[in-house]
């Protein structure tokens, strides 16, 4: 209760409602007040606002009946102001306006009785909607609204679906259970939605990696497709297009490192010196292609496909499910060496969902240098896959280089692959 604290305690919350007021006053008159605008509320009826709504509370914390009864005199207050203004103004204040001298109001109470990283957080969050107002305008105009369906059918899948999910397993073969894998494709999708959201709407400077970058973290395949199709159509093979493939490459083995990250920490830590390794060579020879290439850099915004399409997300899961319970089928009747051929085959396909089955532990019995190999290998049949997209989609003629370069890096994945397994033995 505020009767409870010490005066210094006391004036200090006081002090941080008022302080907060003054901060989204000046958003407010920034935003509502330019010209002769008269909306209700800025840098002085805000603090007023606070102090007002402090000293009611105070007079009675328990029943807080003076407090309701100024809370009901503001509200009729803003009301009049509202209805007074015509009706046709252009400028005629909106529910954001009494809405923000409401929550001013509130500033003493919360201050009182909330820890303070509340009081601040709110007035943080009112100042950013106030002075964002324009540019979340220009946002609501330029994102599709099939996109915003989209991202709200995957909330629904994540806020209503996730928690419902039984967290045991519902077959004998796997310790996997559906809760395991509904966090796997939130996991992967929201590290790939991420990277779409920032491809799409970040403003990219032409040639720059970034795009690149971004595209390695949605899906290095998707991304070696788009390149090779890009350098097709130049109608011949182009040093920068080959730096980006291998870069795109490059950030697959961080996205992988990072995933499983989520998930297993020791598994990641032991995967860090083989990922990381690989990340390195295929990071210089981007950089050696990028050198060759010189200036002659041609400007791209790779387009990707929306990853919260509900169809993306049902195949990721079943594709989960099916090879969580594959690997066990194959670890019991074939044992490691199984396993091996399984992460070589499932490389032509998306790795993702064999990888994080590994990580949450889709097989039992094996050592962690073991499951290093076993994801190693399914990066590097992977690699092989975007050799072969890359001649198919881009040309022999135009592709050829970035095809090699990606055998190399598969092969570069084996060699630490063996290191594992011998260091393991």
């Amino acid at each position: 209760m505020p009767g409870d604290h010490a005066p210094l305690n006391l004036v200090a919350r006081i002090g941080l409602a008022i302080a907060m007021a003054v901060f989204m006053g000046l958003a407010f008159e920034d935003v509502y007040k330019r010209g002769e605008h008269t909306s209700p509320g800025g840098i002085r009826t805000f603090p007023m606002l606070a102090l007002l709504g402090t000293l009611l509370y105070l007079l009675d914390p328990r029943s807080l009946i003076p407090y309701l009864a100024g809370l009901a005199a503001v509200a009729v207050w803003l009301y009049a102001h509202i209805r007074g203004e015509p009706q046709d103004d252009p400028n005629r204040p909106g529910l954001v306006v009494p809405t923000a001298n409401l929550l001013a109001y509130t500033f003493g109470p919360v201050a009182l009785t909330q820890p303070q990283w509340l009081e601040v957080g709110a007035a943080v969050a009112a100042v950013l909607l106030l002075e964002g107002r324009e540019a979340l305008h220009r946002l609501v105009l330029k994102v599709p609204s099939d996109e915003v369906f989209t991202l709200g059918k995957f909330l629904i899948l994540v806020g209503v679906v996730l928690p419902l999910v039984p967290s045991h397993p519902v077959v004998a073969w796997t310790s996997i259970t559906p809760l395991d894998a509904w966090l796997a494709l939130v996991a992967i999708s929201t590290l790939s939605y991420a990277s779409y959201l920032l491809q799409r709407y970040l403003p990219l400077k032409s040639g720059a990696l970034l795009p690149t970058i971004l595209g390695g973290l949605y899906s290095s395949t998707a991304t070696t497709v788009a390149l090779a199709r890009e350098q097709r159509a130049l109608g011949a093979g182009q040093a920068d297009f080959t730096a980006d493939i291998v870069l795109a490459t490059a950030i697959m083995y961080v996205r992988i490192n990072a995933v499983v990250a989520v998930f297993n920490l020791g598994l990641a830590r032991a995967l860090l010196p083989g990922l990381g390794g690989l990340f390195v060579v295929a990071a210089a020879v981007a950089a050696w292609q990028g050198l060759r290439a010189g200036r002659a850099v041609h400007p791209r915004k790779l387009v990707v496909g929306n990853p919260l399409q509900l169809g993306t997300a049902a195949v990721f899961a079943a594709l989960f499910v099916v090879l969580a319970l594959a690997t066990a089928w194959i670890r019991a009747r074939f044992g490691q060496h199984g396993i091996y051929a399984l992460a070589a085959v499932t490389g032509v396909t998306d790795i993702a969902p064999f990888v994080l089955g590994l990580a949450q532990g889709s097989v039992t019995g094996m050592s962690v240098r073991a499951l290093c190999a076993a994801i190693l290998i399914a990066a590097s049949s992977n690699n092989v896959l975007k050799a072969v997209y890359a001649l198919i989609f881009g040309g022999v003629h135009a592709c050829r280089r970035a095809a090699v370069l990606l055998v190399a890096l598969a092969l570069a994945g084996l060699l630490v692959t063996a290191l594992y397994l011998a260091a393991g033995s």
